[in-house]
């Protein structure tokens, strides 16, 4: 069974259609990217498949449970870090843990075992201001985790970064995963970062978006740091530019 099913949605906003039709799957711990140009529709669809925006058309599918519609199902990063600046990381990692009614002891208790996971042991009590980027992208990251623990909707959340530190956290990431078992769908306009991460990428192009498109990436993960520089990685990206 596939972990998240999006069958035949589409959307509409003052008459005029967003997106046509979509149709993708992700598997248990699978990362899958939607790549296209900006004003694609791709945010659009993450609003639907987190419940945040009902579609005109069409459903999502949960381990195989309709959740068309119902926000807090599925957990949903944007692209800035949005970490409270007044909040402790701990309680700022905890903060899904508290919106379900679990009490501050609680969900410290829940969280904090997972500092050392994620990377962000010794951080507990600081606050976001006294972090790197690199390190708030994982606070944020931890935070999406514990929001639904398997399935999360990552929507550009490294595009801040400089390059040094994305690669980095590229590779965190990808560990991270597989030791948690997280699914994960990517939206990104970084075909190189597309590449790097994804077992599939879906093509999410034109206007209304539709899905023109899935490739998918048969090297193995962690894929080696000079992947990038290989003559397969340059035919998937001629691939992807020709079809975009």
């Amino acid at each position: 069974m596939e972990k998240l099913e999006v069958r035949h949605v589409s959307k509409s906003f003052d008459g005029r259609r967003v997106l046509e039709d979509i149709s993708i799957t992700l598997r248990a711990g699978e990362l899958v990217c939607l790549l296209g140009a900006s004003g694609g529709g791709k945010t659009t669809l993450f609003n639907i498949i987190s419940g945040l925006s009902k579609p005109e058309e069409g459903e999502v599918l949960l381990d195989g449970a309709d959740v068309t519609g119902r926000p807090g199902s599925i957990s949903y990063m944007l692209q800035k870090d949005l970490l409270l600046p007044y909040r402790t990381i701990q309680d700022n990692v905890a903060l899904p843990l508290l919106l379900r009614g679990q009490n501050k002891r609680q969900a410290r208790e829940k969280a904090v075992p997972l500092f050392a996971a994620f990377g962000l042991e010794g951080t507990e009590k600081k606050y976001p201001a006294q972090l790197s980027g690199g390190m708030r992208q994982r606070a944020a990251l931890l935070r999406t985790y514990l929001f639904s623990e398997n399935v999360a909707l990552l929507d550009e959340p490294f595009s801040a970064l400089d390059p040094l530190t994305k690669s980095a956290i590229h590779r965190w990431y990808l560990e991270i995963m597989e030791r948690i078992r997280l699914s994960t769908l990517f939206i990104t306009h970084d075909i190189d970062e597309a590449i790097l991460l994804s077992d599939r990428i879906y093509l999410l192009t034109g206007r209304p978006g539709r899905i023109t498109g899935e490739i998918v990436i048969r090297q193995p993960k962690p894929r080696r740091q000079d992947f990038h520089l290989t003559g397969e990685f340059l035919a998937y990206k001629k691939e992807i530019l020709s079809r975009l």
